[in-house]
């Protein structure tokens, strides 16, 4: 197994605590009879950016959903800061993939944001100062003063997903998961969202595991890739795991990385690794 740290990885948080914000060990995971993937060991420590790549189907949404304590895994264990996985825990903030509200929500902006602080508990919130700061020191944060009075369903895609971003933000979890943060987001909003998960973790040194369709967009920020294929798992930095010889080996069947323009383009992957139920296929080349 590759290591999971990259040497500038391990550089910058050389003075941090050594315990891992998340430790997969030895995990398998399938359903229906089918395994989806095997054979994952991962250790993620504070301001660690992984980044999870693979076709669709791959079991990329079903490990965080493991990660959630909402998937039981096949074989293995996950702890988080040394607990073992449960559902609901505080220290962990998720980024669902997105789903644009109706445009007749009535719920406004920071009130959506709020709930990240209290959404978890029954009956209403009670007013106070303290959150009230906290939900305004969010809306800088994420870039969201102009519109938090506007109604959700009111915003664009990539306001909603400030917001959302800001939301998993606002309780001050170790562990941020972001499944396909930038799906159906313009390049412009690409990278502003990406730069609100970026600063997350280089300002409060939280650990981001992000899936993605194309890393592009997040290349210059990922530590560590985690490409999930043909029931294999395979982990290290980009330049160890996005070869042909790595994708060759995992498909099973020639497959070309090439780095242009700073990009990287898969080229030759097979017909299966676009079929899936997770996502509509992405047909542009581009590392997925």
């Amino acid at each position: 197994m590759m290591s999971t740290m990259t040497s500038a990885a391990t550089e910058r948080h050389a003075q941090v605590d050594a315990r891992p914000v998340l430790s997969i060990t030895d995990a398998a995971l399938g359903y229906d009879g089918r395994l989806l993937w095997a054979g994952l060991d991962l250790d993620i420590v504070p301001g660690q950016f992984v980044a999870v790549l693979g076709p669709n189907g791959s079991g990329k949404t079903s490990l965080l959903r493991a990660v959630l304590g909402t998937q039981p895994l096949t074989r293995g264990r996950i702890e988080i800061l040394g607990e073992p996985v449960r559902r609901g825990h505080r220290s962990v903030g998720y980024v669902p993939q997105q789903h644009l509200a109706d445009h007749g929500t009535p719920l406004r902006a920071r009130d959506f944001l709020a709930l990240g602080i209290d959404g978890n508990r029954f009956g209403l919130p009670l007013p106070s100062a303290s959150r009230r700061r906290k939900v305004d020191a969010m809306l800088d944060t994420v870039q969201a003063r102009a519109f938090a009075n506007a109604r959700i369903g009111s915003l664009s895609g990539g306001e909603q997903q400030r917001l959302r971003i800001g939301q998993a933000l606002i309780g001050d979890s170790s562990l941020l998961l972001c499944d396909e943060p930038l799906i159906s987001l313009d390049l412009h909003q690409q990278r502003a969202v990406s730069d609100l998960i970026d600063a997350s973790r280089r300002d409060h040194d939280r650990a981001v595991v992000m899936i993605t369709h194309d890393v592009n967009p997040v290349l210059d920020m990922v530590d560590t890739v985690v490409y999930l294929a043909n029931g294999q798992a395979r982990v290290g930095a980009v330049d160890e795991v996005l070869t042909s010889r790595v994708l060759s080996e995992l498909y099973e069947t020639p497959v070309e990385v090439i780095r242009a323009r700073g990009q990287l383009v898969v080229v030759g992957l097979p017909d299966h690794a676009h079929q899936g139920h997770e996502h509509a296929p992405h047909h542009d080349g581009t590392a997925h």
